[in-house]
Protein backbone atom coordinates (compact mmCIF):
# COMPACT_ATOMS: atom_id res chain seq x y z
CA UNK A 1 0.00 0.00 0.00
CA UNK A 2 1.30 3.16 -0.77
CA UNK A 3 0.97 5.90 1.56
CA UNK A 4 1.25 10.05 0.60
CA UNK A 5 0.03 13.18 1.96
CA UNK A 6 -2.47 15.06 0.44
CA UNK A 7 -4.14 18.89 0.47
CA UNK A 8 -7.67 19.26 -0.16
CA UNK A 9 -7.80 22.50 -2.72
CA UNK A 10 -10.78 24.13 -4.79
CA UNK A 11 -10.81 23.93 -8.50
CA UNK A 12 -13.01 26.12 -10.84
CA UNK A 13 -15.88 23.59 -10.20
CA UNK A 14 -15.21 20.98 -7.76
CA UNK A 15 -12.40 20.16 -5.39
CA UNK A 16 -9.37 17.98 -5.43
CA UNK A 17 -6.78 16.33 -3.81
CA UNK A 18 -3.25 17.63 -4.72
CA UNK A 19 0.04 16.31 -3.52
CA UNK A 20 1.63 18.09 -0.32
CA UNK A 21 5.39 17.42 -1.29
CA UNK A 22 7.03 16.35 -4.09
CA UNK A 23 7.78 13.37 -2.81
CA UNK A 24 4.12 12.72 -2.66
CA UNK A 25 3.93 13.72 -6.20
CA UNK A 26 6.46 10.92 -7.01
CA UNK A 27 4.39 8.28 -5.43
CA UNK A 28 1.25 9.17 -7.20
CA UNK A 29 2.84 8.86 -10.89
CA UNK A 30 3.56 5.37 -10.04
CA UNK A 31 0.04 4.88 -9.45
CA UNK A 32 -1.48 2.78 -12.39
CA UNK A 33 -3.48 5.11 -14.94
CA UNK A 34 -6.88 4.75 -15.46
CA UNK A 35 -7.57 1.86 -12.71
CA UNK A 36 -10.04 2.97 -9.97
CA UNK A 37 -7.68 3.42 -6.38
CA UNK A 38 -9.79 3.11 -3.18
CA UNK A 39 -8.42 5.88 -1.25
CA UNK A 40 -8.42 6.12 2.53
CA UNK A 41 -8.33 9.47 4.69
CA UNK A 42 -6.56 10.05 7.75
CA UNK A 43 -7.10 13.52 8.78
CA UNK A 44 -3.46 14.63 10.45
CA UNK A 45 -2.75 15.18 13.81
CA UNK A 46 -3.01 19.25 14.64
CA UNK A 47 0.01 19.76 17.12
CA UNK A 48 -1.15 23.63 18.22
CA UNK A 49 -4.78 21.85 19.31
CA UNK A 50 -2.73 18.94 20.93
CA UNK A 51 -0.65 21.55 22.86
CA UNK A 52 -3.90 23.81 23.71
CA UNK A 53 -5.21 20.06 25.20
CA UNK A 54 -2.11 20.04 27.75
CA UNK A 55 -2.50 23.67 28.68
CA UNK A 56 -6.15 22.84 29.66
CA UNK A 57 -5.17 19.89 31.47
CA UNK A 58 -2.12 21.60 33.10
CA UNK A 59 -4.00 24.88 34.04
CA UNK A 60 -6.47 22.39 35.38
CA UNK A 61 -4.46 20.41 37.57
CA UNK A 62 -2.74 23.34 38.82
CA UNK A 63 -6.05 24.87 39.91
CA UNK A 64 -7.45 21.93 41.79
CA UNK A 65 -7.55 21.10 45.28
CA UNK A 66 -7.82 17.28 46.22
CA UNK A 67 -10.80 16.80 49.05
CA UNK A 68 -9.23 17.84 52.09
CA UNK A 69 -9.58 14.03 53.19
CA UNK A 70 -7.33 12.55 50.98
CA UNK A 71 -4.06 11.15 51.49
CA UNK A 72 -0.86 11.49 48.99
CA UNK A 73 0.60 14.19 46.79
CA UNK A 74 -0.90 15.34 43.82
CA UNK A 75 0.35 13.77 41.15
CA UNK A 76 -0.26 15.50 37.18
CA UNK A 77 0.34 11.99 35.21
CA UNK A 78 -2.64 10.24 37.19
CA UNK A 79 -4.48 13.08 37.23
CA UNK A 80 -4.17 13.56 33.30
CA UNK A 81 -5.10 9.56 33.18
CA UNK A 82 -8.17 10.34 35.38
CA UNK A 83 -9.39 12.93 33.24
CA UNK A 84 -9.16 10.49 29.80
CA UNK A 85 -11.04 7.64 32.00
CA UNK A 86 -14.00 10.12 33.11
CA UNK A 87 -14.12 11.17 29.43
CA UNK A 88 -14.72 7.79 28.42
CA UNK A 89 -11.62 7.16 26.45
CA UNK A 90 -10.28 3.96 28.38
CA UNK A 91 -9.31 0.36 28.07
CA UNK A 92 -10.65 -2.12 30.48
CA UNK A 93 -8.22 -5.61 31.31
CA UNK A 94 -9.03 -8.14 33.49
CA UNK A 95 -6.51 -8.70 35.75
CA UNK A 96 -5.16 -12.41 36.95
CA UNK A 97 -7.28 -11.86 40.13
CA UNK A 98 -10.29 -11.63 37.92
CA UNK A 99 -10.45 -7.89 39.02
CA UNK A 100 -11.01 -5.34 36.32
CA UNK A 101 -8.01 -2.35 35.18
CA UNK A 102 -9.33 0.56 33.86
CA UNK A 103 -6.50 2.76 31.62
CA UNK A 104 -6.85 5.92 29.62
CA UNK A 105 -6.25 5.43 25.95
CA UNK A 106 -3.09 6.73 24.69
CA UNK A 107 -3.55 10.45 23.28
CA UNK A 108 0.10 9.91 21.08
CA UNK A 109 -0.74 10.69 17.02
CA UNK A 110 -0.85 7.12 15.94
CA UNK A 111 -2.81 5.62 18.28
CA UNK A 112 -6.19 8.63 18.34
CA UNK A 113 -7.10 10.36 15.08
CA UNK A 114 -8.01 13.90 15.17
CA UNK A 115 -12.32 13.51 15.36
CA UNK A 116 -11.40 11.40 18.90
CA UNK A 117 -9.08 13.80 20.00
CA UNK A 118 -11.53 16.69 19.62
CA UNK A 119 -14.19 15.02 20.69
CA UNK A 120 -11.69 14.31 23.79
CA UNK A 121 -10.95 17.91 24.21
CA UNK A 122 -14.88 18.82 24.67
CA UNK A 123 -15.03 16.16 26.77
CA UNK A 124 -11.87 17.48 29.11
CA UNK A 125 -13.51 20.70 29.67
CA UNK A 126 -16.66 18.88 30.81
CA UNK A 127 -15.02 16.37 32.96
CA UNK A 128 -13.11 18.95 34.33
CA UNK A 129 -15.90 21.62 35.19
CA UNK A 130 -18.24 18.46 36.78
CA UNK A 131 -15.44 16.99 38.71
CA UNK A 132 -12.75 19.10 39.68
CA UNK A 133 -12.39 21.62 42.62
CA UNK A 134 -11.32 24.58 41.46
CA UNK A 135 -11.68 27.81 43.48
CA UNK A 136 -13.56 29.54 40.45
CA UNK A 137 -16.37 27.45 38.60
CA UNK A 138 -16.55 28.27 34.78
CA UNK A 139 -18.91 27.65 32.42
CA UNK A 140 -17.35 25.60 29.19
CA UNK A 141 -17.11 28.93 27.23
CA UNK A 142 -15.16 30.69 30.13
CA UNK A 143 -12.74 27.78 30.56
CA UNK A 144 -12.08 27.48 26.77
CA UNK A 145 -11.17 31.74 26.57
CA UNK A 146 -9.09 31.01 29.92
CA UNK A 147 -6.96 28.38 27.96
CA UNK A 148 -6.98 30.99 24.72
CA UNK A 149 -5.67 33.45 27.12
CA UNK A 150 -3.01 31.07 28.34
CA UNK A 151 -1.87 30.25 24.89
CA UNK A 152 -1.59 33.76 23.68
CA UNK A 153 0.38 34.60 26.21
CA UNK A 154 2.97 31.67 26.41
CA UNK A 155 2.90 31.58 22.36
Amino acid sequence: MTDFFCNKVKTATSYALMPAHQQDEDEIKKLPKGQPLRVKVTRMRNIQFFRKWWALVDYAFNEWTPPADTIGEKNRERFRKDLIIRCGFYQQHVRIDGSIRTEARSIAFKNMTEDEFEELYDKTIDVIIKYVQMDYNYTPDELRVVIEQILEFDG
